[in-house]
């Protein structure tokens, strides 16, 4: 795991300047027992940074942007310049003090980005590193599960009337009544990546029938994924035509901006239950929310909104018929153990040189 004389000068005549050690910066917030693990991970020839004293305090576990009123001293900004200066590796993206665009300006030795988010597409496009042999590597997976669990919380909920149950429990009424269920109901995943084939699994485990939206098809595809029908992108409305509940878990891309539109509303069975852990901009918000008020849809939960955070005059706060989430859905306590878990396989295949062997490569011309 160690650099040989070669590999050292290798690096030297790539970027000009002398390069002694690996230098991995930790630019977001990490807990220290995460930290440890690294170093012990890390060879002798790679040195983490780690100054708590630079990164913003945390408002929860696996908080990666910190209180938003945070602000370096001068001298403190002088350290960070100083660590990115020289930075060969950033675990995120700068969450303070950096100016966007010019991350390669601030970084000029910068060689891989292993991120804490599994949607870092859009961002890597706007700081320009979509066109760079800047490796970035990503979170993918890490938030399956919790975020398959939120999407059937969100289903049961529905089904089995929670709000009629706690408001009679308030009122100390009694009155039985009869709910739905799960079993037997359409499930049409938008995105069956390692969430959407979560969700499938769970699904599948409800009794549902699972459908499922990917960008190919195929028997063999189709048994991978596990579900019962698989649609390519052109049948997107057939199959939410079929649909008692939707989840949407795919990626933001050019491909999946506003793909569910009025249109997509309009395919959609009166009554269809709606889940949105992808992201807001995949949605065009007014049509969902002239889908709530006419009953198209009967309830939604939305972990992620078109601005955020959502603003206080959004319609959605105040819809009986809607849970809004604070993008938190994907969040858990294990967060950081397994994105480390990720760095620490990554970092040993980066030092060897093994890249095809590193796990959550961004694909920088689809952007995930």
């Amino acid at each position: 795991m160690c650099y040989s004389a070669v590999e050292l000068n290798l690096q030297r005549e790539h970027y000009g300047v002398e390069i002694e050690m690996l230098n991995v910066f930790i630019t977001s917030p990490l807990e220290p027992e995460h930290v440890e693990r690294m170093r012990a991970a890390a060879p002798e020839q790679v040195q983490i940074l780690y100054d708590p004293d630079l990164l913003p305090p945390t408002r929860y576990i696996a908080d990666h942007q910190g209180t938003p009123d945070f602000n370096l001293t001068a001298e403190q900004q002088a350290r960070w310049g100083a660590h990115l200066a020289i930075a060969n590796v950033l675990w995120d993206f700068p969450a303070v003090a950096s100016d966007g665009p010019r991350i390669l300006d601030l970084v000029p030795n910068l060689r891989w980005v292993q991120t804490t988010s599994a949607g870092v597409g859009p961002k890597v496009k706007a700081l320009g590193l979509d066109t760079s042999d800047i490796v970035i590597t990503t979170a993918s997976g890490v938030h399956a599960e919790p975020l398959a669990e939120f999407a059937f919380m969100a289903m049961l909920i529905h089904v089995k009337e929670l709000a009629r149950i706690q408001r009679d429990q308030g009122g100390k009424h009694w009155e039985r009544f009869c709910s739905d269920e799960l079993a037997g109901k359409t499930l049409a995943i938008v995105g069956p990546g390692r969430i959407g084939r979560q969700v499938a699994r769970i699904g599948k485990a409800f009794g549902m029938r699972v459908l499922a939206l990917g960008s190919r098809g195929g028997n063999e595809r189709l048994a991978e994924l596990g579900v019962d029908v698989l649609f390519t992108r052109e049948r997107l409305h057939e199959m939410l035509g079929q649909a008692d509940a939707v989840v949407l878990s795919c990626p933001h891309t050019p491909e999946t901006e506003g793909m569910i539109d009025a249109a997509a509303f309009g395919a959609m069975k009166a009554g269809v239950l709606f889940v949105n852990i992808a992201r807001g901009a995949i949605v065009d918000e007014p049509e969902l929310i002239r889908s709530l008020r006419s009953g198209k849809v009967a309830f939604a939960a939305l972990d992620v909104f078109a601005t955020e955070p959502l603003p206080a005059d959004s319609p959605l706060w105040e819809m009986d018929n809607v849970l809004v989430s604070p993008h938190s859905g994907s969040t858990s306590t294990s967060e950081n153990s397994k994105i480390t878990d990720i760095f620490c396989h990554n970092l040993e295949c980066f030092i060897e040189g093994r890249v095809d062997d590193m796990r959550n490569v961004l694909d920088k011309t689809r952007l995930y």
